[in-house]
């Protein structure tokens, strides 16, 4: 117990100093999400608790470096904090909460995009031992090594010395795959990228439904794409997911016809048409249902928020 409490204390540290540096690379850009020079990372920065966010995440690693947030997906609702970490191994529609941030002290994000391909060629060269078991799902917190935290500590400080970028950056981002893989949630990334998993052929699945959400759902087809019978293919999309293929689409359309709305000035109507939606009212029940309001009171909302 001694071990880990000391474990958790280098990592926490270890974050302090990962504070520094992602503080330093968005100071006065305000808060959202911040790209930076090397092309997967982003930093995140939110001054104000409780700001919400939503969308369809592709695969990523998220460490929180100050401060706490919340992540719901579908109706499980997790939280991590300082020196903890989030991995979404397939394309899924989230929403996250800051719950600890001030202008003081603002909640602080390392994010780093995934790439299958290159997880693979990493699994290929370390000989790591793939098992084929039962689906494991797209996502999960973790404890962050202090070693991964490293990691992340000197792949930031590459922004201050941008002449090394092209040559140090993919070794780094290298080495942060390695640590996952090798970390205490090695096997559900390992499926991330092993070709004929169960995740990976669900994977490929939503990336087709991403593409044609607006289109009517049918089970038969994604089933047979994954090489599943309809049973199993809803088994697996459910443990992956943690939704069934019916809740996933109705929540690809109805994050689009927010986005459609808010940013591009659709009335509801022309939204729901937009995003399948047959029955106006049907389409005013489930949004009401998933954001907490109907659409024209929610975009309101949040265009005087």
């Amino acid at each position: 117990m001694m071990i880990e409490t000391r474990h958790q204390e280098r990592a926490i540290n270890k974050c302090a100093e990962l504070a520094v540096l992602v503080d330093r690379h968005i100071d006065g850009k305000g808060n959202g999400a911040h790209a930076t020079p090397i092309t997967p990372l982003e930093f995140m920065r939110e001054s104000d608790a409780f700001t919400v966010t939503q969308g369809v995440s592709e695969p990523l690693l998220a460490i929180v470096v100050q401060g706490k947030k919340e992540v719901l997906l579908n109706e499980e609702t997790f939280r991590y904090g300082v020196a903890q970490y989030l991995v979404l191994s397939v394309d899924l529609p989230v929403s996250g909460c800051v719950i600890e941030a001030s202008l003081k002290q603002p909640f602080l994000g390392f994010k780093l995009n995934l790439d299958p391909i290159q997880l693979c060629d990493i699994i290929a060269q370390t000989n790591l031992e793939i098992v084929q078991k039962e689906s494991v799902r797209g996502w999960f917190v973790s404890d962050a090594e202090p070693s991964l935290i490293d990691c992340a500590i000197r792949l930031a400080k590459l922004l201050e010395t941008p002449q090394d970028i092209p040559f140090l950056a993919p070794m780094i981002i290298r080495e942060i795959y390695y640590r996952l893989l090798m970390g205490e949630q090695g096997e559900a990334v390992r499926q991330i990228a092993t070709a004929g998993s169960n995740m990976q052929r669900i994977a490929e699945v939503l990336k087709r439904l991403k593409a044609d959400f607006a289109k009517p759902l049918r089970i038969e087809a994604l089933a047979e794409q994954a090489h599943m019978s309809a049973s199993s293919f809803h088994r697996h999309f459910k443990a992956v997911t943690s939704m069934s293929p019916l809740q996933y689409q109705k929540q690809l359309r109805l994050m689009e016809a927010r986005r459609l709305m808010l940013t591009e000035s659709c009335d509801a109507i022309a939204a729901a048409d937009q995003v399948g939606y047959e029955s106006p009212s049907q389409f005013s029940r489930e949004y009401a249902r998933m954001f907490g309001a109907p659409p024209i009171r929610d975009i309101e909302r949040l265009r005087t928020a």
